[in-house]
């Protein structure tokens, strides 16, 4: 492999993983209402203020992720939001079937991500 190629490799490692932050942090920011009214049925209090600051975290952290910049705490602030993401968005136990299934897959994505970001984090 041609060794630009490979140099390039982790920052286009960092603006995938980032960037993707960034986007649903952004695509957050349109459902509101339905995000806030799951989080107070979740019994997350200040449920909006909660994810007000979780959507914050995202795009502050997927950003400086991307950019490369303190990328080993924006990994850690990441891994912190995936966990409570995953805790209370992707609830299987509570679902059965099909539901059950897509929360799972949703635990699992999670995990690979958390396990991305742990990787940066060690290499930085």
């Amino acid at each position: 492999m041609p060794e630009a190629f490979v140099a390039f490799l982790p920052v286009l490692g960092r603006l995938c993983l980032g960037g993707a932050f960034v986007f649903a942090g952004l695509r957050n920011l349109g459902n509101i209402p339905a995000l806030s009214d799951a989080l107070a049925q979740r019994g997350v209090p200040a449920a909006k203020l909660a994810l007000m600051a979780g959507i914050g975290l995202q795009c502050v952290a997927g950003a400086l992720f991307a950019a490369g910049f303190l990328t080993a705490y924006a990994a850690a602030a990441l891994v912190v939001f995936l966990v409570a993401a995953t805790a209370i968005f992707h609830n299987f136990w509570d679902h059965q079937g099909l539901d059950r299934s897509t929360r799972i897959n949703g635990v699992v994505a999670n995990i690979a991500l958390a396990g991305s970001f742990l990787l940066a984090m060690a290499h930085s």
